[in-house]
């Protein structure tokens, strides 16, 4: 289950990224094509990333490692923001039919809302 905070805390980061033109070696990350698929990759390469880190000490095996794990992540990442930004046109759909009473549009758009949420928080 992911945790909002490490989710927007990650969003932001990818969101900042930059991609420098004097990169040594570039390599392809994971596909993300669905928003389940990012979500099982940003946790799964995070865990990899961890397992690195709590180390302390890097090899330069360890940084080639972390190199090419945050290609996926940033796939992920990619993904995961583009979906995120869907779902929040979503909700505010959810929310302007909730305040005005249209139970249409609530019933249109409140399933929508939970059955993308759910592949994020369980």
């Amino acid at each position: 289950m992911l945790n909002t905070a490490v989710l927007a805390a990650g969003l932001m980061m990818g969101a900042g990224a930059v991609v420098a033109d004097d990169r040594v070696d570039h390599f392809k990350g994971e596909p993300s094509p669905t928003l389940e698929a990012a979500v099982k990759n940003f946790s799964e390469y995070n865990n990899r990333l961890e397992a690195i880190v709590k180390k302390g000490e890097y090899t330069d095996e360890d940084l080639v490692q972390i190199h090419q794990l945050t290609y996926t992540l940033e796939v992920a990442l990619e993904k995961m923001e583009e979906e995120l930004d869907d779902l929040a046109d979503v909700l505010e759909e959810v929310h302007v039919a909730s305040e005005t009473f249209d139970r249409e549009k609530l019933k249109k758009n409140a399933p929508l809302y939970l059955e993308t949420s759910r592949k994020i928080v369980k």
